[in-house]
């Protein structure tokens, strides 16, 4: 074989060999966006169904505090303030992310004041109604907190991708961009007071 034929064969071989690395780490990089995608899903999942079970907990109080009005309806606003708000983690904002994060927070802070009641009232501590719905929503405060942290776990291995090298060269030219986490709110070591 001819020397030339031989360079050839070799660029040849080393533009294949890089054009693999290329599409390994572009197909890489969407399958942990995809990730990041799915992770957000669940994240979501569970926020709605916190967001369904409150009419019912709400309800369910309303027939033995009657007068407790103020609290309810505090709870109903905040919970129609954090389901208007929708938000694509893949273009969100600093911003946008705090808005949601603080009316998530602000729904929590309601249901624990509406959950409080229940100590003043034996009557509905004791109905079958609400300890099945307290249960539930106890249930789905610790799978927020779950979800919420397998996000942060994938946003963790996509954003790394992302920035490593070589993947952050394929990453840039094909518009892959860093994913925003959940971070604890300000304040969120000290536990709410709850008071009437």
């Amino acid at each position: 074989m001819k020397k030339s034929t031989i360079v050839l064969l070799s660029v040849v071989g080393v533009l294949l060999l890089l054009a693999g690395v290329c599409v390994s780490t572009y197909n890489g990089l969407v399958t942990k966006d995809e990730t990041v995608s799915e992770k957000w899903g669940a994240v979501q999942t569970v926020y709605q169904r916190r967001a369904d079970l409150i009419p019912n907990l709400v309800n369910t109080v309303k027939g033995y505090a009657a007068h407790e009005s103020s609290t309810l309806q505090e709870v109903t606003e905040a919970r129609a303030q954090a389901t208007s708000i929708k938000l694509d983690p893949t273009t969100a904002t600093p911003e946008q992310m705090q808005a949601w994060m603080d009316a998530q927070q602000e729904l929590g802070k309601s249901l624990g004041r509406l959950l409080a009641i229940a100590e003043s009232y034996p009557e509905l501590k004791a109905s079958q109604n609400f300890l099945a719905l307290q249960s539930q929503l106890e249930g789905t405060e610790n799978r927020i907190s779950v979800e919420r942290q397998r996000y942060n776990e994938a946003v963790k291995e996509y954003n790394v991708s992302v920035r490593r090298f070589p993947s952050n060269i394929i990453a840039s030219m094909f518009g892959f961009d860093q994913k925003l986490m959940f971070e604890a709110q300000e304040g969120a070591e000290v536990a709410p007071v709850v008071q009437f």
